[in-house]
């Protein structure tokens, strides 16, 4: 696998300021509800929707230079070049001007710039060009890395992108493949089912829709069977609504009141279709009303609320401390020009100008190791979120099991091997239209054992009933050699029984009574026991003279049978689920299946079994009272899509941080519910949109790595924030205490400002960190009350033994006057600058720093670095330009003590202040 593209996914989805333009995810609902809808649709795109609706079928076809059974590829090739590609107008990428311009634009590089300025305006050269460095160093990083990023990004967005079923014609001439036609035109041409990527779709497509499908554009019906679509993307109406192929009342003109168009960004919940593109990309009521909305800003994610506030923590914390400063200085020394550009050097030395940079580079990193354990993250916050999920919700098949379903057995109501029943079920599966699921893909696999009755070339299909979550079962009507039509009805066993009154016994047809209605329970729940699932089969023979069958048609059913199917246990299913329990990880499986056969899988992989509640148990309980169960139960089943997303809900309520894991149209409302959506690489369109990470192979073994790699994310970030806020408010308590007995100032503002940039510099490792195996094993949350407690524990450590060093300076090397203080201020910077990088290895672990706890390579290689570039500068020739001088060989012994004391008490500070509140 190649993981450049992997990394450029969520590298591209840093920019925060700048994605809040980008393309709106499908599911974001809320967003559309800020537009009215009368104020959104242009009359011109109002006035070619309603002409759609009314228009012949084949007279829009041919307007559109398409046909019935599709375009051919030299047809899309032309219509391409002149309608573009299917994407809104922002989703374009942002010029290298613009998008440098938003890299600088940013709060503290903005406060810099005003110091600089000011540096400038008073003639502080040297100041003007330190803190131009510091501002071009945290820009260019973060352009650079999103740049090199964003030129992967759409070879990723390609791999786990969506993906639109159109009919495609063989271009005159050519002869058809091996390949299943759909049907062929006048002069012999097959039309082809083509799966193509969305961006593709070009107006005159014919799409063929199922369940689970995105629409991909704004389509006319050319044919529909009881499609229902949800478009609440829209409308925020959350009840499907059904669409047909006539528009049922000609007088409408609202757009959204058609009902013979499909538009963009909507999803089939149930039913299936074709449909005509009448328009694309930004010529679609949803590419308009991105368009007005683009301006909205989304209310920020719990990740980008944490940061946040960090942020303006620490801004508040400098507009408190640098009039102080000021006020104190120009008192004491009579200098208020000095004492100014003193304090401006100290609201710099607060300022986190590199906090953008080291959060950007560390989701930059996660992203790295998430894209090798097979996990692309679709949204900024979805990493602090992996690491700080306490709940994982996951269904069953294919993620406790191998998603390898077997057909084990077709039999009659008394258990006895039967033929007819396999063929009732390989007609129905064959001959459905709509969302073939795993299950179909196993009875299919038994067409070898029909061969005999050959069932493909003895029946032909009449309709179908498509699937959906309500009646859970599907039908279709077949007609024998044109003598009769029969209605074969598949689903799941208690919905099948509901449609039924009769049974098949061999050859006769008795009638449904208590006492056989109780065998086949007893016949189906010991299958169900031994950890097969079991469908239900029944027959109605229909009138030969009706061609039109509905869901009212699905009654007084005659059940022939049940089919049996084997999902085995994954392997690595139990170890998985060990591992997520160990890590504080609760796994609780929500399921639309048997109860019993999901209990027997629990107990094969290991999951203890607390608590269960059907669906209908949930459907009778309220909010308060499903909250309580919710604690105590850890398996669903026979949910429904509604079910599902009141439990995520419910848990979320009671605070837990909530995963959910889902493939299907019944997960989209809980993977939307969850604080973190999770889906898999070939899950249906809509489960895909809903989800925040996507991963490329369905397992909790995976899943649980990727929560290791964004609890390490969540660390590192968590390492800079503590080390920046606790050295600061130390460097702030020291210059306070030195202004007040001090003659001259403890350090110029070019000292402050060179000392600065250098400790930025060696924070750049910190994305590249080692973390400790503890701080792992339990879920990571944003703590700001605990940031400051933090910062008043262990900032004044440093303010200790910077006075220290005063008194080292004053008494020791006698540097009491105004004329001595290159020397006062040489020997401060030095231990300032070393006190401040040491405390990256003192504040990084709890643990004992290079011995229990050794931090990584880049970070030992970017320390050490600026540690000797430091004592470079000041012993060096570079000293005079600086304003420093060379020290005494003496004051490295003095020194030296001093950084080991200050070490010293850290770590007893660590070790009291990790027993009153925990590290983490």
């Amino acid at each position: 696998m190649k993981h450049a593209p992997l990394r450029a996914h969520f590298v591209a989805h840093l920019h925060r300021r700048r994605m809040a333009r980008h393309f709106l995810r499908l599911a974001s609902f809320e967003l559309f509800r800020h537009v009215p809808v009368s104020k959104v649709v242009p009359p011109d795109l109002a006035a070619t929707l309603n002409a759609a609706a009314r228009e012949d079928p084949a007279a829009l076809l041919a307007r559109l230079h398409s046909h019935a059974d599709g375009l051919d590829a030299g047809e899309v090739t032309r219509i391409r070049r002149q309608a573009g590609e299917n994407v809104v107008g922002h989703e374009k990428p942002m010029p290298a001007w613009l998008h440098l311009w938003h890299c600088y634009i940013d709060p503290f590089n903005l406060l810099l710039s005003v110091l600089a300025a000011i540096s400038l305006y008073t003639g502080d050269l040297k100041a003007t060009t330190v803190i131009g460095c510091m501002v071009v160093l945290s820009t260019l990083i973060r352009f650079l890395q999103e740049s090199r990023s964003s030129k992967a990004a759409d070879a990723l967005k390609a791999m786990v992108g969506n993906q639109a079923t159109v009919l495609r014609r063989a271009p005159p001439g050519t002869v058809p493949d091996a390949a299943p036609t759909v049907h062929l035109d006048i002069d012999g041409r097959p039309a082809r089912h083509v799966e193509i990527p969305l961006r593709e779709l070009v107006p005159g497509d014919v799409v063929v829709l199922s369940a689970g499908d995105m629409i991909p554009a704004d389509l006319r019906l050319l044919s529909a069977k009881d499609l229902f679509i949800g478009q609440a993307a829209m409308t925020g109406e959350s009840l499907p609504v059904e669409k047909f192929v006539a528009l049922r009342d000609a007088a409408t003109s609202s757009p959204l009141e058609l009902d013979n168009i499909a538009f963009m960004g909507t999803n089939v919940l149930s039913g299936s279709a074709t449909g005509v593109a009448v328009g694309t990309g930004a010529n679609t009521y949803f590419g308009t009303l991105a368009q007005r909305v683009a301006t909205v800003e989304r209310e920020p994610t719990a990740f980008q609320a944490g940061v946040n506030k960090v942020s303006w923590l620490l801004i508040r914390f400098m507009a408190v401390m640098t009039p102080i400063v000021f006020v104190l200085n120009g008192f004491t020394k009579g200098d208020w020009l000095e004492a100014f550009l003193f304090a401006m050097s100290v609201a710099i030395g607060l300022t986190p100008e590199m906090l953008p940079m080291i959060v950007t580079s560390t989701l930059a990193k996660g992203a790295v190791l998430l894209s090798r354990k097979k996990v692309i993250v679709k949204r900024l916050d979805a990493i602090q979120n992996f690491g700080a999920m306490d709940v994982l919700c996951t269904d069953k098949t294919g993620t406790l099991t191998q998603d390898r379903i077997v057909l084990q057995r077709h039999i009659d109501i008394d258990g006895q091997d039967s033929l007819p029943v396999l063929e009732y079920a390989w007609l129905n599966s064959h001959y459905q239209t709509g969302l073939k699921n795993l299950l179909d893909v196993a009875v299919l696999a038994r067409s070898d054992e029909l061969t005999r009755l050959d069932p493909a070339n003895n029946y032909r299909k009449v309709d179908e009933i498509p699937f959906d979550f309500q009646r859970r079962r599907m039908s279709v009507v077949v007609a024998e050699r044109d003598e009769r039509h029969l209605l074969i009805c598949k689903g799941a066993i208690e919905e099948i029984l509901a449609a039924c009154t009769q049974v098949r016994r061999g050859e006769t047809i008795e009638p449904l009574t208590p006492d056989i209605l109780a065998h086949i329970n007893a016949v189906t729940g010991a299958m169900n026991g031994d950890g097969l699932r079991v469908m239900g089969v029944a027959i109605k023979e229909t009138p030969p003279d009706q061609s039109v069958y509905g869901v009212a048609d699905e009654t007084g059913l005659t059940l022939a049978g049940y089919v049996a199917f084997l999902d085995p246990p994954k392997e690595t299913a139990a170890p998985a689920l060990k591992a997520l329990r160990l890590n504080g990880v609760t796994v609780k499986v929500l399921t639309g299946d048997n109860a019993l056969v999901t209990a027997r899988v629990c107990q094969e992989v290991g999951l203890e079994v607390s608590g269960m509640l059907l669906g209908s148990d949930v459907e009778k309980m309220d909010d308060a009272a499903l909250g309580l169960a919710v604690e105590k139960t850890t398996v669903f089943a026979k949910l429904s899509p509604t079910h599902k997303e009141r439990v995520v809900r419910a848990l979320r309520a009671n605070g837990h941080v909530v995963g959910f894991m889902g493939d299907g149209i019944n997960d989209a409302p809980a993977l939307h519910a969850a604080d973190i959506g999770i889906s898999v690489d070939t899950a249906v369109d809509i489960a895909k949109e809903a989800a925040d990470i996507i991963l490329l192979e369905k397992s909790l073994l995976v899943l649980g790595d990727g929560v290791m790699e964004g609890r390490k994310t969540f660390a590192n970030m968590l390492k800079y924030i503590r080390m920046t806020s606790s050295s600061n408010f130390g460097n702030v308590f020291s210059v306070l205490v030195a202004s007040v007995f001090l003659p001259f100032l403890p350090m110029l503002p070019m000292h402050l400002l060179l000392q600065n940039l250098l400790y930025d510099v060696s924070q750049t490792g910190i994305p590249f960190d080692n973390v400790d195996e503890e701080f792992l094993r339990t879920p990571q949350h944003w703590d700001t009350d605990g940031l400051g407690r933090f910062m008043v524990c262990f900032g004044p450590l440093s303010s200790l033994f910077d006075v220290a060093t005063f008194g080292l300076m004053w008494f020791v090397f006698h540097a009491t006057t105004p004329a001595a203080q290159t020397l006062f201020q040489s020997g401060w910077f030095i231990e300032g600058l070393l006190s401040q990088t040491l405390i990256v290895h003192m504040i990084r672990t709890r643990k004992l720093p290079f011995v229990q706890s050794r931090a990584s390579w880049p970070l030992i290689a970017m320390t050490s670095a600026t540690m000797l570039t430091g004592i470079a500068i000041v012993m060096g020739p570079l000293a005079h330009y600086f304003k420093l001088q060379a020290l005494p060989a003496e004051y490295f012994l003095w020194l030296s003590a001093i950084l080991l004391g200050y070490m010293g008490l850290t770590q007893l500070m660590k070790g009291m202040y990790t027993r009153r509140y925990g590290w983490q």
